[in-house]
């Protein structure tokens, strides 16, 4: 493997074209404000890289990036690739990840509109990422203590699991397929419309009307803090173990609640059963209070 080190880079396709090349303590920058310096490359180690310049690694195979930095400048840095890891990266460029395949992103520092559109196969741990329509579209995603906030997360993704996070995000997962998620945190508004599929186990999900028009959501042993509207038009198993403002026309299914504020049942077609200290509430009852 070729070894640069301490080299700074700022013609138009710089790299172009190579093969099993490691910089070391490099950098993209300069007054040329040349473009996509390693496209079309493979067998690629990034180590203590400064990334300001656009499209730097388009159309890679087999890419390592480590304790690097990719500023705002550097927009739309990974598309196109394949076997991509990341570690201790910064990466604040705008849609720095799309149409990639087989990646892993550890510790790093993401703020990025638009990152991660249609990847598949991605692993992320330990990561703070803020990002408006995050991950849209991607495939077969593990995430793992992650912490993300921003509007329009997770859409159309499909096949996801995620461990141990935290995410202040708006309508996130609309219209997500096979989803789980463990032992996390969901705090935003119209939490997860249109999805099927997913299955929330030990979660807090906090903010106004979640699970509207679900398929095939389950939620076990979770908390629901300032939730109401919930569940209208899904088909629904549910075990909540905290109190409900409001529970609104789920079409099937059963939720248990130890209580709820409010359970409105004004749609014929709504036949779902809630279940408040062991009362069993049928759909086909017109609205009611429960204390």
């Amino acid at each position: 493997m070729k070894i640069i080190e301490n080299q700074t880079f700022d013609e138009e396709r710089a790299l172009y074209g190579s093969d099993g090349v490691m910089l070391e303590d490099c950098a993209f920058d300069g007054p040329a404000d040349g473009e996509s310096a390693l496209k079309e490359s493979r067998n690629i180690q990034v180590n203590r890289t400064f990334c300001n310049l656009r499209y730097p690694f388009w159309h890679d195979q087999h890419l390592t990036i480590k304790d690097s930095e990719m500023t705002e400048l550097c927009r739309a840095a990974l598309w196109y690739s394949d076997d991509i890891t990341i570690t201790g990266t910064t990466m604040h460029g705008i849609k720095a990840l799309r149409e990639c395949s087989n990646v892993t992103v550890a510790d790093c520092d993401i703020i990025s509109p638009e990152f991660g559109w249609s990847v598949k196969n991605i692993e992320m741990r330990r990561c703070h990422a803020e990002s408006e329509y995050f991950m849209m579209r991607s495939e077969n995603i593990r995430f793992s203590d992650v912490e993300f906030k921003g509007k329009y997360s997770f859409q159309y993704i499909k096949d996801a699991v995620f461990d141990n996070c935290v995410f202040d995000t708006k309508d996130a997962f609309w219209h997500g397929q096979n989803i789980t998620v463990r032992n996390s945190t969901i705090k935003g508004e119209y939490f997860a419309w249109y999805s099927d599929g997913l299955t929330l186990v030990n979660c807090k999900i906090i903010g106004t009307q979640p699970f509207c028009y679900c398929k095939n959501l389950k939620l076990v042993n979770c908390e629901m803090i300032d939730t109401d509207l919930c569940f209208e038009k899904s088909e629904v198993e549910a075990t909540v173990t905290t109190p409900v403002i409001s529970i609104k026309n789920p079409r099937s299914g059963r939720i248990e609640v130890p209580e709820v504020g409010e359970i409105i049942m004004d749609d014929k077609e709504a036949r779902g059963e809630v279940i408040v200290r062991g009362i069993e509430k049928k759909t086909d009852q017109c609205t009611c209070c429960c204390a």
